[in-house]
């Protein structure tokens, strides 16, 4: 096989183009999830009867097969369609789960004698949550955030299907002409992506669980 036959040489431009487009479904998505889901979260863990209606709902978007939840999104009106907004929403609604479940055990999960000093020193609920609880539980936040963005790189693949771009792009078209190079011009690039992904945030949750450690310390 010529050099230039080889995936990353021959479709490299194209391979830059799609692996932009599909950071930026991802990125989006995330971005959304956690803006959503860590408040959710939050609420859960002040409001006990909303937590089963809340962690179902978020239960119920992941059982959904990931092609037929885009497809359920192309006839609703507004964030329905073909293109990346119906694709953004289907990936936030996937990473929704892993987000507010850490978020609720990691809050849940503070030591109670730590929050007891923190309400001995006159400190209120919103106090106590911002400067005690969510600091403790960010590492296993942003577990929960790993997650979900390992999730969301794998899906966005599928959201080629209704014309919202990506690496799915190639693996679509490779599969459609049994091409196999095509397919690994796709699926090559959204792994090494989300092994990024998953050693950047995972090397940010080892850092604060240490420091999380060393504050329960002393």
């Amino acid at each position: 096989m010529n050099l230039s036959d080889f995936f990353l040489i021959k479709y490299g431009p194209e391979i830059l183009e799609r692996t932009l487009e599909h950071l930026l479904l991802v990125v989006i998505s995330i971005t959304i999830a956690v803006l959503m889901g860590i408040p959710l979260g939050i609420m859960i863990t002040r409001r006990h009867d909303l937590r089963q209606p809340v962690l179902g709902i978020a239960n119920v978007m992941q059982t959904i097969p990931s092609l037929a939840l885009f497809g359920l999104l192309i006839p609703v009106p507004i964030i329905g369609g073909i293109g990346a907004v119906p694709a953004i929403v289907a990936l936030t609604l996937y990473s929704l789960l892993p987000i507010i479940r850490n978020t609720y055990t990691g809050i849940t999960g503070v030591v109670p004698s730590i929050k007891e000093a923190g309400r001995g020193m006159g400190m209120t609920d919103t106090e106590l949550l911002l400067q005690v609880e969510i600091p403790l539980a960010m590492g296993v936040i942003l577990a929960g955030v790993r997650v979900a963005t390992v999730i969301s790189i794998g899906i966005a693949t599928i959201a080629a299907a209704i014309g919202a771009g990506g690496l799915g792009v190639f693996i679509f078209r490779g599969i459609s002409v049994v091409n196999n190079q095509l397919i690994l011009a796709g699926a090559v690039p959204a792994a090494l992506i989300a092994l990024i992904a998953d050693l950047g945030i995972g090397t940010l949750e080892r850092h604060l669980m240490k420091g999380k450690s060393a504050k329960t310390s002393h």
